[in-house]
């Protein structure tokens, strides 16, 4: 029941707080899975910090697209996220379709970094440490099915070999207690999500899921990379 409440989230703010988290309180795992204690290891195969400042573009899936857009948006160097939909084609791209679990989509975040000030490889060490747990096959937490799987769509073969190389790098320390299953894929197109996912988390920081699932990434990202974390208000 837990889990089908919230596999469709939306429902979650029909709902006082108190009647909420006390549905929620059994999802208290998704938050403790949310990111390990110390952070991981960081790539020991990456590209420089660009010459000059510039604009390059990563998609990540992790779980619901709001949790991993809400630790993307606090990130020193990343000037745009947006919530959206990648491993399908553009006809199944709405959130109605895609929680059916048969589009091929997966929730993801198209991430637009200056490459002068943060690297691939960084991004992919949050993806890794805060962002959701690589080892959860389909699913993340309470949300499970395909769309929530966890997936690095890359754009080009530099960001093939680099995603490629952190995983077995991460797999081979035995950085997690499993094994990555994290897809390693060609991004075929990326496809914003409704207007009422975007920035979901910032818009709704008092929401159940939010609170219990969520917000523990912010406060990992917080913690475990400082000098990377930045209080985002809603502009840049």
């Amino acid at each position: 029941m837990v889990i089908a409440f919230y596999k469709n989230r939306m429902f979650s703010r029909m709902f006082s707080s108190v009647t909420a988290l006390a549905l929620a309180f059994p999802l208290l795992a998704c938050a403790a899975s949310a990111a390990i204690k110390t952070p991981i290891p960081a790539p020991l195969l990456d590209q420089p910090l660009a010459h000059s400042s510039g604009k390059q573009t990563a998609v990540f899936a992790g779980g619901c697209f709001w949790g991993t857009q809400a630790v993307f948006e606090r990130v020193k160097g990343v000037l745009k996220t947006t919530a959206g939909y990648a491993g399908g084609s553009a006809a199944t791209a709405t959130y109605d379709q895609v929680i059916t679990e048969t589009t091929g989509h997966a929730e993801s975040v198209q991430v637009v970094y200056d490459p002068s000030r943060i690297t691939y490889g960084t991004l992919l060490r949050l993806f890794f440490s805060v962002a959701h747990d690589p080892t959860e096959l389909n699913r993340q937490g309470p949300d499970v099915g395909t769309s929530y799987r966890s997936a690095i769509f890359y754009e080009n073969d530099d960001q093939k070999r680099l995603a490629t190389a952190y995983i077995a790098q991460l797999d081979q320390l035995k950085v997690f207690p499993k094994p990555i299953v994290t897809q390693v894929t060609p991004l075929k197109g990326f496809y914003p999500a409704e207007s009422y996912h975007q920035d979901f988390a910032l818009k709704n920081p008092n929401n159940p899921y939010i609170l219990v699932c969520d917000r523990p990434k912010i406060e990992a990202l917080k913690q475990q990379f400082p000098g990377l974390f930045v209080d985002y208000k809603g502009h840049r």
